[in-house]
């Protein structure tokens, strides 16, 4: 007769899977191995120790086997969905959470972009100003060197004046000293018209 395993003895005889795997592993059961290592039992075997149940019994028992199995694999599948619904949320949650992250970066980077650019504007308002300071620096500097070189050139022009004053005045000096002596050449000596009058009057008293 045909051999099937342990679920379909359990339909042909109405009893639970696991008491047919109880009576196999009790020795009460004679079961056979097949090419898949699975247990087998023979029909006329399971008739025997548990009796078959009509077709119409199994018929039933198969139906409300199918029916428990549906019913499971339904609830299975609900919580399934159920877990693909909560993963589902949970990602949501995390892309909606990376998106506003996003966003908060965006920010900054707009604010940071903004920041960067008043620096820069200031950085070169700052520059312009030290090179107008600069350049004023150095008109300064320039003015105060032509003043240094003119009050220089005013000192050397009234020293020159001074020095040609020094040296005229010996000049003048030495004319006026020559004109006298040439005066007093020219002139009669006051001393040798006196020893000749002097004379003179000796030789008349004496005559």
């Amino acid at each position: 007769m045909a051999k099937v395993g342990a679920q379909r003895a359990a339909e042909l005889t109405g009893k639970s899977k696991s008491t047919i795997q109880r009576a196999m592993n009790s020795g009460k059961l004679s079961y056979e191995m097949d090419a898949n290592d699975r247990r087998i039992v023979d029909v006329s075997e399971l008739e025997r120790v548990f009796g078959l149940n009509s077709p119409s019994q199994s018929s039933s028992a198969s139906n409300a086997a199918t029916s428990v199995e549906d019913e499971l694999k339904k609830a299975a599948d609900m919580i399934e969905m159920e877990r693909m619904k909560m993963k589902i949320k949970m990602l949501e949650d995390q892309l909606e959470q990376k998106e506003q992250n996003l966003e908060d970066m965006k920010a900054q980077r707009d604010q940071w972009q903004k920041q960067a650019q008043q620096v820069l504007i200031t950085s070169q308002y700052s520059q312009k100003q030290a090179e107008e300071y600069k350049a004023e620096l150095k008109n300064r500097e320039e003015e105060a060197r032509k003043r240094r070189e003119q009050m220089m050139a005013e000192r050397m022009q009234k020293m020159q004046g001074q020095n040609q004053n020094k040296k005229g005045a010996p000049v003048q000096r030495r004319l006026t000293e020559e004109n006298l002596k040439k005066e007093q050449a020219a002139a009669p000596s006051s001393p040798i018209n006196f020893q000749g009058l002097w004379q003179k009057i000796k030789g008349g008293k004496a005559a």
